[in-house]
């Protein structure tokens, strides 16, 4: 279903000689992405979840009066896609009229646009499609890499797998995943823990470590499935195994647990996923409550966010590791001053025409300007509705 709306810039918009272009048309498109296999993580084996059959993502494009372009996603599991397609539909136009560089006005424009639903979770998830696509377009524009754009620190970045691992994958497949992703050129593995069995957890552990070597990076996450006594134990437990980092050990918002967690283990804590605002990251960092960052741009507001959320974590000399959405992370990553990771995900392929380098454990920044992805003729057909807002130069 598509549905067009017509819109008529207002006062407040910029009039000053150095506006050179101005935004002129919008698409929204809600895409329903299915899953081959059914996903269980942690959540699903106690009871919080089902588990995840289809990603629900909301794709925003945009043109300009002199002809340029950007495209921006979104995403939500599980739930919420139908909601950020909602909220993305009452405010995109909001847009028409804007001068395109003006990415930070824009985003203040948008969230005072929606202020009564608030500052984080759907209402900044929707802002960041919108967001992530004027930074395409201003890299696009530039004729450069948004890595570049932004200022690389390096061309490539360290890359782990975790589509692998997943708590509901036999521990025999796991191996010859994980078997798969090194041979493909992926350096880390990160492998799924947090079932009610905590004897569970280990003996794959054991069984990934020994199978992958002492020499390969190796991650584990526990979705935030572990009070604070059964993850100081489990720490304890895992320390042997000479982890990378213990993902998400406790709730998203236990800062207080976190920093205990961190300060008593030498294995480093990675958190922040589930965080949907910079102002929810920032609690952590003042509590000292991880070693490893895993912001998400799409859910806490986009690129705009991210890289204020990223000038403070630098500052405070943490590690970053952003969660999922490699097409846009890879950029990001690469611009942060401290060596970073990214995760890999092969979920998203059939989505765009274009596919990520990945080789000696690094996944590279293509020469391809702006993000360097365009949606695929599969993408369009998993569209279940579209809405535009203006007229396309």
């Amino acid at each position: 279903m598509v549905t067009t709306t017509n819109t008529t810039p207002h006062a407040a918009r910029s009039t000053g000689e150095a506006t050179l272009d101005r935004i002129a048309w919008l698409r929204l498109s809600s895409v329903t992405l299915p899953l081959a296999t059914p996903i269980s993580d942690a959540k699903v084996f106690t009871g919080r979840q089902k588990p995840m059959t289809e990603v629900a993502f909301l794709f925003v494009e945009i043109a300009t009066e002199h002809g340029h372009e950007g495209i921006g996603f979104s995403y939500s599991k599980r739930a919420g896609g139908p909601g950020q397609f909602a909220h993305a539909r009452e405010i995109a136009g909001n847009l028409i009229g804007e001068d395109p560089s003006d990415i930070g006005k824009i985003w203040t424009r948008l969230v005072w646009a929606g202020a009564s639903v608030g500052r984080s979770g759907l209402a900044t998830q929707a802002i960041a499609a919108f967001d992530v696509a004027l930074w395409d377009l201003k890299a696009k524009r530039a004729g450069l890499p948004l890595a570049k754009l932004l200022g690389a620190h390096r061309d490539s970045v360290r890359c782990y797998n975790t589509s692998g691992g997943f708590l509901h994958t036999p521990t025999e497949q796991v191996l010859e995943n994980a078997t798969a992703s090194l041979n493909s050129g992926i350096g880390g593995i990160k492998l799924k823990v947090g079932h009610p069995d905590g004897k569970y957890d280990l003996a794959r552990l054991t069984a990934v470590r020994e199978h992958i070597g002492d020499d390969v990076p190796l991650m584990v996450d526990a979705n935030q499935q572990w009070d604070r006594p059964t993850a100081q134990r489990m720490g304890r437990a895992m320390e042997e195994y000479n982890l990378v980092w213990i993902e998400e050990p406790l709730d998203a918002y236990d800062a207080q647990g976190h920093a205990a967690l961190a300060a008593s283990l030498d294995t480093p804590v990675a958190t922040g996923e589930m965080l949907a605002s910079v102002a929810e990251h920032v609690e952590l960092i003042r509590h000292n409550a991880a070693d490893i960052i895993q912001p998400d741009a799409p859910r806490i507001g986009g690129i705009t966010q991210f890289l204020k959320l990223a000038a403070l974590a630098e500052h405070h000399q943490l590690q970053l590791a952003p969660h999922f959405a490699m097409e846009i992370h890879l950029h990001l990553a690469a611009a942060y001053p401290i060596e970073p990771w990214v995760e890999h995900f092969d979920w998203l392929e059939p989505l765009f025409n274009e596919r990520l380098e990945i080789r000696d454990g690094r996944m590279y920044v293509s020469s391809r300007p702006g993000l360097g992805f365009t949606l695929s003729d599969q993408a369009r057909a998993w569209t279940i509705a579209e809405h535009e807002v203006g007229s396309r130069p």
